[in-house]
């Protein structure tokens, strides 16, 4: 009787979240360390087929770079990095194609096997992401790696029309970062800033960004110093500390780009807590960092 109750409690819990956060965008990027996971990419499909059942909107943005690492080892091709961009050449952006397109097809299986319309793209696809080429800070030709340009909302707006499923749900979006110039030549974008740009170009409710720790901490060797909520103007502060370093530095510097960009709420959450993203929307406490305005 008793785990029925702590049951009851839960979706009760839950219901005020449903009816606020009811036919609102959330933007949620997967990072590849996870999605080598199978158990971790079974349980982050199902709860994105839970929140599209109880009427949000959510779109699944992820990456790959573990992955892609790892193939190109295999193919005996050294991964080389400039400010966190992998530079990418010819042969180097077509295992990244390939290897997104696997990882995509993965997820959008296992959100359909959990009862969800789920439906992959690039940002080629209807010319979703416009891209342009990108260099570092300093100049350096990083090869076939871009920055977004903009984003092309009709593809997303025409999959989100209820009239197209019988049981009026609209189809689950799931991109894989690459983007395409005006004349047509693939680039590579880091998926933290694809999905900040989506989140801004939708005006979403939340950005969640799945990761592989528990959110910002104070000090990264003690994981009992989770920052739970801190606001935009921290963020250059914390930076500074070197508090925020490494590979957090990129999700936050998106987590701030939306944020600014008009996003109600950014959250970096540890995506190896079992269905991680329900605990953030649907409950009081939430799990990772939250940042707002």
């Amino acid at each position: 009787m008793k785990n029925a109750l702590d049951r009851a409690k839960i979706l009760v819990e839950a219901l005020p979240y449903i009816r606020q956060f009811q036919g609102k965008f959330m933007i949620i990027k997967c990072g590849g360390e996870l999605m080598a996971n199978e158990e971790i990419k079974h349980t982050i499909s199902q709860d994105v087929a839970l929140m599209r059942f109880v009427g949000i909107k959510p779109i699944v943005v992820h990456g790959g770079g573990v992955q892609v690492t790892q193939l190109l080892e295999k193919l005996g091709k050294k991964a080389e990095f400039s400010e966190g961009l992998r530079k990418t050449d010819k042969e180097t952006i077509d295992v990244v194609e390939m290897v997104l397109g696997k990882i995509n097809k993965d997820i959008v299986n296992l959100i359909n096997q959990s009862g969800g319309h789920a439906v992959g793209l690039s940002g080629k696809d209807g010319k979703l992401i416009k891209a342009k080429k990108t260099t570092s800070s300093k100049g350096e030709d990083l090869g076939m790696v871009g920055e977004v340009d903009e984003i092309n909302l009709s593809i997303i707006k025409a999959l989100d029309d209820e009239t197209h499923l019988p049981n009026g749900q609209g189809f689950i979006p799931v991109i894989a970062p690459l983007g395409v110039t005006d004349d047509g030549m693939t680039l590579n974008i880091n998926a933290d800033i694809v999905t900040a740009d989506i989140a801004v170009a939708l005006k979403a409710e939340k950005m969640i960004i799945l990761t592989n720790q528990p959110g910002i901490l104070k000090d990264v060797k003690d994981e009992n110093s989770l920052i739970s909520t801190i606001s935009v103007s921290e963020i250059d502060s914390l930076i500074k500390k070197g508090i925020i370093s490494g590979g957090m530095l990129p999700k936050v510097k998106a987590c701030k780009k939306a944020t600014l960009g008009g996003v109600n709420k950014t959250h970096i959450i540890d995506g190896r807590i079992s269905h991680s993203i329900l605990l953030e929307v649907f409950t009081d406490k939430g799990v990772g960092t939250e940042i707002t305005k």
